[in-house]
């Protein structure tokens, strides 16, 4: 397989193309024949004008590139090795929703011939891959994996808006489905992965590996997060005490926030919703899943607190909300929980007011029922600054006294400005 590739005896294909597929696929293309699979006709269109539907990438990126954009599955059976890279998220209960990967498997299973190579990319728990995934393949294509075609697991490493740990240079964590796949796997993602690939023993241990790394995360910030709010109590800032415990050459240097996005904030469900059905009850996971789904809550009532206790009628307050994508200088809102803010702000009949250089107002509609403010208005009795945007860096003091109400409140997530704004009431996590 790695031989027909690389001589453009044979294509590849990407099946969907957002923040993971598209680069991964353009990446590929610089070497290899590649065939881009998307559903979404309308994204289809402007990816073959050069343009990222998600706004990561700028048309130089599709340039020198041997890759033809489709939502034909015609074209997509040209392709002998097939990479699949959707969504996978949890539904309104954090139950695995395993549409988008399983669709995508019916998909193969009607293009799929016999010597093909399939690898996942997508999110799943430890098993998917074989049980749930493969299976459909079978039915649908009436070949037998192993015998008739080869798959592996491959977990996406795409960090959105980061810069510095691209595709190229993060090291690719690839297993196979047999020895010979494995070896075959591992060389074809050598061709885009300049950091190289570790090969795991088995599609599983992949899975799994990539389950815990945004696991493991989630944890330490629910901690940080618990922290914050122990730290309140006592009337210390939470910054300060992480800037003294961090002078220690092993103390890890995680920091409290909203925990969102398609990966940290999901992931860790489908770990535990594994773990279920083997009969064992997650409690550490989802003692930390709980802390970072109710920080939105705690954020939103210490701010209606101290806009009570300014003597302002809550009814009648009126908030600006400073960003609302899922992390700083990105334009990515899947899993926002900053829209778990304005909902909570709302029910407290708060006016809301929600800003971002990098979101998008429709998209916002679609997905979360409010869009942007037009311009920010004064006489705010609170200023929550949820995202670490660039563009934020620089306010100071006088910025937010021209926008607050008198005893108007800065609520800084994210600690940008300790120590910077005098004369106004500040609270930070």
């Amino acid at each position: 397989m790695y031989n027909d590739l690389i001589t453009k005896k044979e294509k590849l294909a990407v099946i969907g193309l957002g923040y993971v597929g598209l680069p991964i696929a353009l990446e590929f293309a610089r070497t290899i024949n590649v065939i881009g699979f998307d559903i979404n006709a309308k994204r289809v269109d402007m990816m073959r004008n050069s343009i990222d539907p998600s706004n990561e990438l700028t048309s130089e990126a599709f340039e020198g590139c041997a890759i033809e954009f489709t939502d034909s599955l015609d074209k997509l059976k040209e392709a002998k090795f097939y990479v699949v890279a959707v969504p996978t998220p949890v539904d309104q209960h954090n139950v695995p929703d395993l549409t988008p990967v399983l669709r995508a498997s019916e998909t193969i299973g009607k293009v799929i011939k016999k010597g093909d190579y399939v690898v996942f990319e997508s999110t799943v728990y430890p098993g998917c891959t074989e049980e749930d995934c493969i299976p459909v393949i079978e039915k649908i294509s009436g070949l037998k994996n192993v015998i008739d075609f080869k798959t592996g697991y491959s977990p996406e490493r795409i960090n959105p808006g980061d810069k510095e740990h691209t595709l190229q240079n993060v090291i690719k964590v690839v297993s196979g489905c047999d020895a010979e796949s494995l070896e075959e796997i591992a060389k074809t993602y050598e061709l885009v992965v300049k950091a190289g690939v570790h090969r795991a023993s088995s599609i599983k241990v992949a899975e799994a590996a990539k389950i815990i790394e945004n696991t493991q995360r989630d944890l330490n910030i629910a901690l940080m997060n618990e922290l914050s709010i122990i730290f309140d109590k006592l009337g210390i800032n939470t910054y300060e005490v992480l800037e003294a415990a961090g002078t220690k050459w092993n103390f890890l240097k995680f920091f409290p926030g909203l925990v969102g996005g398609h990966c940290i904030g999901v992931d860790p469900y489908y770990l535990t919703y594994k773990s279920e059905q083997l009969g064992y009850k997650s409690r550490v996971i989802l003692s930390g899943r709980i802390i970072n789904d109710e920080m939105a809550s705690y954020v939103v009532k210490k701010t209606i607190q101290t806009i009570i206790k300014s003597g302002a009628d809550v009814s009648k307050s009126k908030v600006l909300v400073m960003g609302t994508t899922f992390k700083e200088n990105v334009s990515d809102i899947r899993n926002s929980k900053i829209a778990d803010l304005v909902k909570e702000l709302k029910a407290y009949s708060v006016k809301v007011d929600v800003v971002d250089p990098h979101a998008d107002h429709e998209e916002l509609m679609h997905e979360y029922g409010y869009g942007l403010a037009t311009e920010v208005s004064k006489g705010y009795d609170a200023v929550i600054v949820a995202v670490n945007h660039k563009e934020y860096a620089n306010y100071n003091t006088e910025y937010f006294n021209s926008i607050l109400a008198a005893n108007g409140l800065v609520v800084d997530l994210k600690g940008i400005y300790r120590n910077k704004l005098e004369n106004i009431n500040y609270w930070s996590l």
